[in-house]
């Protein structure tokens, strides 16, 4: 044998040592890490890859979980966990891995688009927050920011331990739920961010979804209309960037490629939702809806499908599903109409009312007209760990503002009737405002309001004969309708006119 083929030989000899090694590493998914949290009281599933036909053994807290990776991957299940840790999670095949520090006690999923990515740096009294963040009992896990045009498996990152040197980028909503969550179970509690800002609903509920309603089918249908209709779009771009260099005249901007926009439907879930199942998890807390304003009709059914969606694909039945009522934002050009942002509130009231284990935080009052990302998280994050509360845990507490129920005719006046009340009705600062009343020529003027009991009275001189009463209806509502509580009423209309944002 010549030298040159000696070598030739020992080289490929490492190689296909090193290539079996490598492919025979266990590994697990990137949620099984250093400073994991496991959701306590159900089954937990554990998993990842392997060699075709390798034995995986998983230890964790007294328990010993065996299987075989078979195409390779491989999963195994531990039995219903207590509260508690840290405690190391030990996964063995041909490789052995330790997950140090890792805890049991209560996993949220935090989802949505920019109010939800929105960082504690970014948010109001940051500093204070920052110092007073340290909980070695509270961890998080931020999914990378992508999207994908098939279902994926694997997310990429790690859990880390709440404190001043991770929690700066870390969703402010998130946090504030978290923190107030784990003061009031005083158990581990771990949440995994997974959001994109200006992002639609479509983008976060997979094809089959879409694909199996007519009206969420048009997400798709549109979708590959602009696919298709891109090259012809890039060339008319690059035809007037060309005459605009010609004539001296500012470029115009170029079209965005759908195929590749992180807004196109399924993409997200995808991408950051597919592969976190089947963490095992208690609940979700979900702000979104400004990207899909102007299309509030729609929403009615999107949104309540989309959790549906959530809920079967991860098989953990109805699961709790809170999430944020848009805040109240000043109508800028643009923008859709006026009405808009109130008929995308009744979206999100509706799938509230109609859909089971889900709560709704209402923040009329911490919105900020000027800025559609008010800065005001803690009070967001507080009254979703309150339905948390109440909603996952049982616990009975007053957890909404109050919600309209019925109306009754009476004269010239309309007395209406609530859900919610808690202790009583209660006017903050002052006289009751944001209501209006029309009647029968739809005509909405503004109205006196004045509570009763647990009811509310509206009327107008300039209605004589009321039909319908609407509270808040605006995009930026001025509004101080609340329970003794502190919770804010929820934005209504007693009536079912046509919707501004309904397909003409």
């Amino acid at each position: 044998m010549s030298k040159m083929t000696w070598r030739i030989s020992v080289i490929w000899a490492v190689l296909v040592v090193w290539s079996s090694a490598v492919w025979a590493e266990v590994k697990p998914h990137a949620l099984f890490s250093d400073n994991a949290v496991l959701q306590r009281g159900v089954s937990v599933p554990v998993w990842g890859t392997a060699k075709d036909g390798e034995k995986v053994t998983v230890k964790f807290n007294g328990q010993e979980v065996s299987t075989t990776a078979k195409d390779g991957k491989w999963m195994v299940r531990l039995r219903p966990l207590k509260a508690g840790g840290p405690f190391t999670l030990t996964i063995q095949g041909e490789n052995t891995i330790e997950l140090k520090n890792v805890l049991v006690g209560e996993v949220w999923v935090c989802s949505g688009q920019s109010n939800m990515q929105w960082p504690v740096s970014a948010s109001a009294n940051p500093q204070e927050t920052i110092a007073n963040s340290p909980d070695a009992m509270l961890r998080l896990f931020t999914v990378p920011r992508r999207a994908a045009d098939a279902p994926e498996s694997d997310v990429q990152g790690n859990w880390v331990v709440c404190g001043p040197e991770t929690v700066p980028n870390f969703s402010a909503v998130a946090y504030f739920f978290g923190r107030d969550l784990r003061k009031a179970l005083n158990v581990p509690v771990g949440l995994i961010s997974t959001n994109v800002g200006g992002t639609p609903a479509e983008a976060w509920t997979s094809r089959r979804v879409l694909e199996s309603d007519p009206m969420l089918r048009g997400y798709l249908e549109r979708h590959e209309l602009a696919v298709k209709n891109y090259p012809q779009a890039l060339e008319r771009f690059k035809a007037a960037e060309e005459k605009a260099k010609a004539e001296g005249t500012p470029p115009p901007r170029p079209p965005a490629n759908p195929a590749q926009s992180l807004q196109r439907p399924c993409g997200l879930y995808n991408a950051m939702i597919a592969p976190l199942i089947p963490y095992a998890i208690k609940g979700v807390i979900w702000y979104q809806g400004e990207s899909n304003v102007g299309r509030a009709y729609e929403y009615r059914t999107l949104f309540p499908a989309m959790i549906r969606n959530w809920r079967e694909d991860w098989g953990l039945g109805d699961f709790p599903f809170l999430f944020v009522q848009l805040a109240p934002f000043m109508q800028i050009v643009n923008e859709p109409q006026e009405g808009a942002w109130a008929e995308l509130r009744e979206a999100q009231l509706l799938t509230f009312l109609k859909t089971p284990k889900t709560g709704m935080a209402v923040i009329t009052d911490a919105g900020d007209p000027n800025d559609i990302h008010p800065k005001q998280k803690e009070p967001v994050g507080a009254r979703l760990a309150l339905a948390a509360r109440a909603i996952a845990y049982g616990e009975r507490i007053v957890y909404s503002g109050p919600i309209y129920k019925s109306m009754k005719v009476e004269g010239n006046k309309v007395v209406l009737s609530f859900d919610h009340v808690g202790g009583g009705l209660v006017a903050k600062d002052g006289d009751l405002k944001g209501f209006t009343i029309a009647g029968e020529d739809r005509k909405f003027y503004n109205a006196h309001a004045a509570i009763k009991g647990n009811t509310v009275v509206v009327w107008s001189p300039q209605v004589e004969r009321p039909v319908a009463v609407r509270y808040g209806w605006a995009n930026c509502p001025v509004v101080n309708l609340y329970n003794k509580e502190g919770l804010p009423a929820s934005p209504f209309r007693t009536d079912d006119f046509p919707m501004v944002t309904a397909p003409k």
